[in-house]
C-alpha cells in the first residue's frame, strides 16, 4: 500500500503542476495524501510539522543565499541594460546569417555569466523575433534555439557555471563548481554542437519546403517586460560582471580558500564543514561582487535602483520556495515504508556502477518534478549520502559523482509540464503543439546523449 500511496501521490502532482497548480501547494498536499493512503494518517500533522517543514526550511536554510544573490544579479543585468547590450553585441557580430547560432550563443554567454534563464529569455525573444522575421526562419524555432543556450550546457555541464543546478550538489559530495571540468566540457561541446547542427537542419528543411517566418499576432502579455529596456550600455563594460563571476568564482575556489586555513571554522560551528561549503562561499562572494559593481559603476544611470534590487530580491522568493516545497515533499515520501523498496531498486540499478543509478535517479525525480533543481534536491536530500558511499567503495571521484547529478537533472526535467517549458513558450507567444518536439529535442534527447557520453568516460577513464 505504501508504495502505491507514492505513485499516486506522484501521478497526481505531475498532473496538477501540469495543470498549473502552484507546488507551495501541491506538495504538501500530495505528501499528505501519500502518507493518508499509506494507512499512516494519525501521524500526518506530525509528519507535516516535523518532516515536510524541516526539510523545507533546511534547504532554504542552505540555498537561500545563492537564490537570493543569482535573482538580484538577473535583475540588476537585466535593468542596467548589461542583459540587452551583451545579446545586440552579439547579433552584430554574427548577423543574421546565422540567425540560431546568434541567438543560442547570445543566451549561453548570458547564462553562464550568472543571469536567470527568465530573465535571458524575457531579454532575448524580441531580438531573436526580429531576426528570425529578417532572415525569414520559421519563428516555432525561437523556443528551441532560446531553450538550447539557456537550459541546457551552460546550466549543467559547463564547469564554474553558478546555476543553482551546479550548486547544489556542493554540500553532499564536498565539491566545488568546477567539479569534473574536462568531462563537463565535452557534455558541454555534445550538446551544443548536436543541438546547432539539429536545429540548422529544421531551418533548411523549412526552407525547402517555403516555409518562412509564419503569420503571427504579437500579444502582449501584461508580465512581460517593454522589448528595449530603459538604461543603454557598451558591451565591454556590460561583459566585466558576468567575467567577474566566473573569475573570482575561479580564484577563490582554486586560490584564495586553499590557500587559507580554515579549521577555525570548523571547530568554532558543529555543523559547518569549512572543506564542503566552500565551493557554495565562492559562487556568493562572486555574485555578491559582481552586483556590488553593478551598483556602483552604474550609479548615475539607474532609473530606479531601489525598485530594480526590491524586485530582484522578491524574484527570488518563489524559486526557492517552490523547489524548497519539493524538497518537504521528498522528505515526506522518503519516511514511508514503501520508499525503501523503491531506493533499494534504484541504488541496485547498476551495482557496481553508481553513476548510473545516480543518473536514473536524477532524471526521474527531475522528470516528475518537471524541474532539475527540484528533482536534484530531493534525489541528493534522500540519497545523497548513500550515492557518496557508493562512490567511495568504487573508487570514484565525487567530483564525477557531482558532474553526473547535474547532467542528469538537466535532461527528463523539460518534460510538457515543466514550468520553465510553459513560461518560454508563454514568452515567444506560441503553443506546445508548433514548438515543443524541438524543444524536447535539445533539451531532453542531447543532453540524456552527452549525460551517457560523460557516464562512459568517466567510467573509463575516471574523473578530469
Amino acid at each position: 500500500m505504501s508504495m502505491l500511496a507514492i505513485i499516486v501521490s506522484l501521478v497526481l502532482l505531475m498532473f496538477l503542476a501540469y495543470r498549473g497548480i502552484s507546488v507551495l501547494l501541491l506538495a504538501p498536499l500530495m505528501a499528505s495524501l501519500a502518507v493518508l493512503l499509506s494507512g499512516d494518517g494519525a501521524f500526518l500533522l506530525p509528519v507535516y510539522t516535523d518532516t515536510f517543514m524541516s526539510a523545507l526550511g533546511g534547504y532554504v536554510t542552505q540555498f537561500f543565499p545563492l537564490f537570493i544573490l543569482g535573482a538580484l544579479f538577473g535583475q540588476l543585468m537585466a535593468d542596467s541594460g548589461a542583459a540587452h547590450a551583451i545579446s545586440t553585441g552579439i547579433v552584430k557580430r554574427l548577423g543574421t546569417r546565422h540567425v540560431v547560432l546568434t541567438v543560442v550563443m547570445a543566451c549561453a554567454v548570458l547564462t553562464y555569466g550568472g543571469v536567470s534563464l527568465f530573465v535571458v529569455a524575457f531579454a532575448l525573444y524580441p531580438i531573436s523575433r526580429e531576426l528570425f522575421r529578417e532572415a525569414n526562419v520559421p519563428k516555432r524555432l525561437i523556443p528551441a534555439s532560446i531553450a538550447l543556450g539557456s537550459f541546457t550546457f551552460t546550466m549543467t555541464a559547463l564547469p564554474g557555471t553558478p546555476a543553482i543546478q551546479n550548486a547544489i550538489p556542493i554540500p553532499y559530495f564536498g565539491t566545488n563548481s568546477f567539479a569534473a571540468p574536462g568531462l563537463g566540457v565535452i557534455g558541454g561541446v555534445i550538446m551544443l554542437g548536436l543541438g546547432i547542427t539539429y536545429l540548422q537542419s529544421r531551418v533548411r528543411k523549412a526552407s525547402a519546403n517555403g516555409e518562412g517566418y509564419g503569420t503571427h499576432t504579437e500579444k502582449k502579455r501584461e508580465d512581460t517586460p517593454d522589448d528595449a529596456p530603459a538604461a543603454t550600455m557598451a558591451l565591454a563594460p556590460a561583459l566585466i560582471p558576468l567575467v567577474m563571476v566566473i573569475g573570482l568564482n575561479a580564484l577563490f575556489t582554486y586560490g584564495v580558500f586553499p590557500a587559507l586555513d580554515l579549521s577555525f571554522i570548523d571547530a568554532a560551528f558543529d555543523n559547518v564543514s569549512a572543506d564542503s561549503q566552500a565551493g557554495l562561499w565562492a559562487i556568493l562572494i562572486a555574485l555578491l561582487s559582481a552586483s556590488a559593481w553593478l551598483m556602483v559603476t552604474r550609479w548615475r544611470h539607474w532609473a530606479d535602483l531601489k525598485a530594480t534590487i526590491n524586485k530582484g530580491c522578491l524574484g527570488s522568493l518563489l524559486p526557492i520556495f517552490n523547489t524548497a516545497s519539493e524538497v518537504g515533499y521528498g522528505a515526506v515520501i522518503a519516511s514511508l515504508a514503501g520508499f525503501a523498496l523503491i531506493r533499494d531498486a534504484v541504488l541496485n540499478v547498476s551495482p557496481g556502477n553508481p553513476l548510473i543509478s545516480e543518473a536514473l535517479a536524477m532524471s526521474v525525480l527531475a522528470g516528475i518534478t518537471g524541474s532539475s533543481s527540484g528533482g536534484l534536491s530531493i534525489a541528493l536530500e534522500t540519497l545523497g549520502e548513500e550515492y557518496l558511499a557508493m562512490a567511495q567503495q568504487a573508487g570514484i571521484d565525487p567530483e564525477l559523482m557531482h558532474r553526473v547529478a547535474t547532467l542528469a537533472a538537466g535532461g527528463m526535467d523539460t518534460l510538457p509540464h515543466s514550468g520553465a517549458v510553459i513560461t518560454l513558450l508563454a514568452i515567444c507567444g506560441l503553443t506546445h503543439r508548433q514548438s515543443y518536439a524541438n524543444v524536447a529535442m535539445v533539451t531532453i534527447v542531447l543532453p540524456i546523449a552527452a549525460l551517457v557520453s560523460v557516464i562512459t568516460l568517466g567510467t573509463l577513464f575516471g574523473s578530469f
